[in-house]
């Protein structure tokens, strides 16, 4: 009998079964409250006059009144350019260690400050993750098995006195003691920077290891599955870890992904959905009876909604300043929003760049929709990336097509445009007539914007299904292979005809 698994899975059920007297918004309002108390000596702190913020009868509508809103640009240029240069206490108390390098399709890389409370935040937060394992009836033994984490290399980079990585390795490399004895695939060959190097290392020492659960983005956690079983000449990876019963995915939507990762499976799998980004651990699946995940509401985080319509976005897909926003208690059900955090890293009303749908708010649970920028509405198509998702699952089940990655732009032809998309499957396939017609019919039925433009201002579509495999050969290419690395889901059509020439020459 694996008692030690037991002992633990009884502390988790007894922790899971304590509730908490506060509902996610009293949490959020102390968490705002603890953070201005934190920051208020701090160069933003008293630039923005936290301390009367904190004197007010409604401090977070003070708080929303007088701090501006920032995109990573706007916060970088004003603010975090002075921890680049030594500078300290300047929108988080003490000096800077760790910046996280993102890996996002909107812009060039990003390096945001990796505070030591953003550290133990998303320690807190993976607990909350580990605590909400009760509500999915594993067994005791499952506690006692390691954990594979698929991410960025550990062996972070030392930079102008700072160390810098993806924020998946900054995290694993500062795991707590306690945990290292379940974490796979180790720090000596966690610290590869190759990701290719890195996949090869895991593979040969695969049968090693008891692995009872795995975490990372889907493209590359299927890349290292396939890797695993073809070097072990297995059939499943089951074969190799009998004992894999969780897989956590995040980053972005794994239903495109499931039919082909269930192949790689012989036995049922249950699957979490995390999201973690570089700004922190922001929202976790906490029950198997749904795919939303619920925002992490007291755990230095602060959180702020918009509403994601053309009047509270400009031009380049950034919220404009002085527009309403709203908190987790006054936001409605099913509408999908821009999401704005404040953090213990220094981020103040920072636009993150992801929409997300509230599907409960009492739980505060919700969904990502897409990208502020990963949001086709060239000729009024207003198409996000999550209706795009609903579309491509519904063509896979029509066609038996499985399409793990895709991308699509508008392109002017003439005077009028067309969207071009090209979709990965496991091989080439000929995008007949009426392959191409379905998925407009399925892009027209989940989003009444994109039929009234099919009407007036967009042609067509048209439609290249390319092996998966292109795309991942694009990525390596432009340096954005393995760890936390997203396939952006639209781009411009600049960036879409080098793409698109790319494609030609493989």
């Amino acid at each position: 009998m694996a008692i030690i698994g037991e002992i633990i899975k009884r502390v988790i059920d007894v922790n899971g079964l304590i509730n908490k007297d506060s509902t996610p918004w009293e949490a959020q309002k102390q968490v705002l409250l603890d953070m201005l108390d934190v920051a208020k000596y701090t160069a933003f702190g008293r630039t923005y006059d936290f301390s009367n913020i904190l004197a007010d009868i409604d401090p977070v509508k003070h708080f929303q009144r007088v701090v501006p809103i920032f995109d990573y640009d706007k916060l970088h240029t004003e603010w975090w350019h002075y921890l680049h240069e030594g500078h300290e206490n300047v929108t988080w108390p003490g000096g800077q260690r760790y910046f996280a390098m993102s890996s996002g399709t909107t812009s060039n890389s990003k390096a945001i400050p990796v505070t030591d409370d953003m550290l133990n935040s998303i320690k807190k937060a993976g607990i909350q993750q580990i605590l909400s394992l009760k509500n999915f009836d594993l067994p005791g033994d499952f506690f006692e098995k390691d954990i594979m984490m698929l991410g960025s290399s550990t062996k972070l980079v030392e930079h102008n006195g700072f160390l810098e990585g993806e924020i998946s390795g900054i995290s694993a490399a500062n795991l707590p003691l306690w945990f290292r004895r379940f974490y796979k695939p180790g720090k000596k060959i966690a610290d590869s920077r190759d990701w290719e190097e890195r996949v090869r290392k895991i593979a040969r020492a695969a049968k090693k290891w008891d692995i009872g659960s795995m975490t990372g983005i889907p493209s590359w956690s299927e890349i290292l599955i396939k890797e695993i079983i073809r070097q072990n000449k297995a059939g499943t990876i089951h074969d190799i870890w009998p004992n894999l019963q969780v897989y956590s995915t995040g980053g972005v939507a794994f239903g495109p992904y499931r039919k082909s990762f269930e192949k790689l499976f012989a036995k049922p799998m249950i699957y979490i959905d995390t999201y973690l980004a570089s700004e922190g651990y922001l929202a976790t699946q906490k029950r198997p009876d749904t795919e939303a995940m619920a925002l992490i509401t007291d755990n230095g985080i602060f959180f702020e909604f918009v509403p994601f319509t053309s009047e509270n976005m400009d031009e380049e897909g950034c919220v404009k300043q002085h527009i309403p926003t709203l908190t987790i208690q006054e936001v409605e059900e099913g509408v999908e929003y821009v999401l704005l955090i404040s953090t213990v890293a220094g981020a103040w009303r920072y636009m993150i760049g992801d929409t997300v749908i509230v599907t409960d708010k009492e739980r505060a649970e919700i969904i990502i929709s897409g990208r502020t920028k990963h949001f086709l509405n060239v000729v009024g198509e207003q198409l996000s990336v999550h209706q795009m998702n609903q579309a491509i699952q519904k063509l896979q089940k029509q066609f038996g097509l499985e399409i793990r990655e895709f991308t699509v732009a508008s392109i002017r032809r003439g005077e009028r445009y067309i969207n071009k998309w090209y979709l990965g499957a496991d091989q080439a396939h000929p995008a007949s007539t009426e392959i191409t017609e379905a998925f407009d019919a399925a892009l027209q039925e989940n989003n009444k914007n994109y039929t009234v433009a099919r009407r007036q201002t967009l042609d067509g579509i048209e439609v290249e299904i390319i092996p998966v495999t292109h795309f991942h050969q694009w990525s390596e290419h432009y340096k954005k292979l393995g760890g936390q690395t997203k396939i952006p889901r639209v781009m411009n059509a600049e960036d879409f005809e080098v793409f698109e020439a790319f494609i030609s020459e493989l």
